[in-house]
C-alpha cells in the first residue's frame, strides 16, 4: 500500500464550515419579538431602555419599525410605553418608570433573571456575593443593583487579589451570563484559590447559548485558518467568541457586522473559513457572508454541528397579557 502523502492547502478545495448552533438565542429571540408586537399591539412609538439586545442590524431594523431607543427611563415622555432590554435592569429603573407614569414591558432574558433572583437570596441570606463579570456591562450593572450592600464585582482572574469579604464562609460567586466559560472559571479557581469556602450559585449561571456556540467555535478553530464571527462591538458574547477561537489556536479570527466589513487580504492562503455568530445576530447577516464568500471561491459548506438548541421563552407577562385580552374582544365581536 503507497504512503499517503498530505495534500497542500493551496491544492485543497475552499471550503466554509459553518457552526451549529450560532445567532439568535431564545432570550434575545424573545426581545426582539416582544419589541415587534408592542408596536403591533400598541403602535409607534415603542420607547426601550438601552439596545434591545446589542446588535446593530436589529436596532436599526427596529428604528425604522417605530422603536425609540433611550439611556435611561427618564427620558421617556409620560404616559408612554417603556421596555426593558434583554439584559436586565437593576430595581431603581422600575421605581424611575414607576415615578414618570410609565407603563413597562420587562424583556429581560429569563437566564438573566434567574442571576437577579440568586442575587437577591443571597443578599437576605448575608453572604458577600462575587460577581464576575465586566464592569460597565449592561448585565453587571443590573444584577449589582439588586443588591449594591452585598456585591461586588470580579472583572477577570487579576481583581481577585483585591477582594475583601466580611466572613470567608459565607461567600457566593455568581456571574454575567454571556462570558467565556474558560475565563469565568478561571476566575472561580482562583477566588477558591483565596476563599477555600466559596459557594457556587446552584446552576452555571453562563447561558446555554453562550456555551454551545463557543463549544462550536473552538471545533471550527481546530479545522480553519481563519473563523469570522458576526456579531456587533458591544455584544459580550460575540466578543468572547472571537477570543475562544484566537485561544483555540486558529490563525485568526475577525468580528464583523456586514459582509462589507471582511477585508479580502484576509483570504490569502485560507482554504478553510470558519463561521458563526453571536447569540444577539440574525441569520440574514450570516447569508450575506455566506454569499459574500461563494462569490470568492468559497461555495462549499460544511456545517460543523455540536449540539441541539430547542429551548423558547414564553413572551413577557405584560405583552400575553394584553394580547389575550384583544383576542378576548376579538371574540366577543
Amino acid at each position: 500500500m503507497g504512503r499517503m502523502t498530505a495534500t497542500p492547502a493551496t491544492n485543497r478545495p475552499k471550503r466554509v464550515l459553518l457552526a451549529a448552533p450560532r445567532g439568535y438565542c431564545a432570550g434575545v429571540d424573545r426581545a426582539v419579538i416582544a419589541v415587534e408586537k408592542a408596536l403591533e399591539q400598541y403602535g409607534a412609538p415603542v420607547y426601550v431602555r438601552h439596545e434591545i439586545v446589542h446588535n446593530k442590524y436589529v436596532v436599526q431594523t427596529l428604528e425604522r419599525k417605530g422603536a425609540i431607543f433611550v439611556d435611561q427611563a427618564t427620558e421617556v415622555p409620560p404616559g408612554n410605553i417603556v421596555m426593558f432590554s434583554a439584559h436586565g435592569v437593576a430595581p431603581t429603573v422600575h421605581e424611575e418608570a414607576r415615578q414618570g407614569r410609565l407603563a413597562t414591558i420587562d424583556a429581560t432574558c429569563p437566564l438573566v433573571t434567574k442571576v437577579h433572583k440568586e442575587a437577591i437570596r443571597y443578599a437576605k441570606e448575608d453572604f458577600d456575593i462575587l460577581l464576575i463579570g465586566h464592569e460597565g456591562h449592561e448585565e453587571v450593572i443590573g444584577t449589582s443593583g439588586e443588591a449594591p450592600d452585598h456585591i461586588q464585582l470580579v472583572d477577570g482572574p487579576e481583581d481577585v487579589a483585591k477582594v475583601e469579604v466580611r466572613d470567608p464562609s459565607r461567600v457566593v460567586w455568581l456571574s454575567q451570563t454571556t462570558l467565556s466559560v474558560d475565563e469565568t472559571m478561571e476566575t472561580v479557581d482562583a477566588l477558591k484559590d483565596k476563599f477555600p469556602q466559596l459557594i457556587s450559585p446552584p446552576s452555571d449561571d453562563i447561558c446555554y447559548a453562550t456555551q454551545n456556540r463557543q463549544t462550536a467555535i473552538k471545533e471550527l478553530a481546530g479545522q480553519a485558518e481563519l473563523v469570522i464571527v458576526v456579531g456587533s462591538k458591544n455584544s459580550s458574547n460575540s466578543i468572547r467568541m472571537v477570543e475562544v477561537a484566537k485561544q483555540a489556536g486558529v490563525p485568526a479570527a475577525y468580528l464583523v457586522d456586514f459582509a462589507s466589513e471582511i477585508d479580502e487580504a484576509w483570504l490569502e492562503g485560507v482554504t478553510s473559513v470558519g463561521l458563526s455568530s453571536g447569540a444577539s445576530v440574525p441569520d440574514v447577516l450570516v447569508q450575506e457572508v455566506l454569499e459574500w464568500l461563494a462569490q470568492r471561491g468559497y461555495a462549499d459548506v460544511e456545517i460543523v454541528k455540536t449540539a441541539d438548541e430547542h429551548l423558547t421563552f414564553s413572551l413577557p407577562k405584560e405583552l400575553r397579557r394584553d394580547l389575550r385580552a384583544e383576542a378576548a374582544e376579538l371574540v366577543k365581536e
